[in-house]
């Protein structure tokens, strides 16, 4: 394992994990099956983000730029997993602190995410032409 996977993969899942586990036992209500949902959800959604940034390895950027076409692994089903992902995470997280309200989150990230997405993939079309084309066709998000 090198020093890239650490602070790539492994330190932010060990932070999230913790994170999640300080909201879990810590946040407000009882821990009920809509608690456990909400643990699920939040699970579910960080080991996404954190299979799609093992996955990416080197490629993983903030800024739309492409590197190289990354088609294999959960990118082989998903074009945008970590987005995904993370909004599964979020919804996840609201349902554990049981804040409705927070639900406008949601309002101003997916539309955000979506926006990223097309960047990226203009970016990813420019560069790699028909071979991205033939991805997305048969990918989702």
């Amino acid at each position: 394992m090198d020093r890239g996977n650490i602070t790539r993969v492994w330190l932010p899942l060990g932070l999230g994990l913790y994170a999640l586990y300080f909201v879990f036992v810590r946040g407000p209500g009882p821990r009920d099956p809509e608690r456990w949902l909400g643990l699920a959800l939040c699970l579910i959604g960080l080991t996404g983000v954190m299979l799609a940034r093992y996955t990416l390895g080197r490629s993983f950027s903030i800024v739309a730029k492409a590197t190289a076409l990354v088609t294999t692994g959960i990118y082989s089903r998903i074009r945008n997993p970590v987005y995904v992902s993370g909004v599964i995470f979020i919804v996840g997280l609201i349902v554990i602190v049981r804040r409705p309200a927070l639900c406008l989150i949601l309002v101003i990230i997916i539309p955000m995410q979506i926006w990223r997405a097309r960047r990226e993939a203009r970016v990813l079309e420019e560069k790699f032409g028909d071979a991205y084309r033939q991805y997305r066709d048969r990918t989702w998000f």
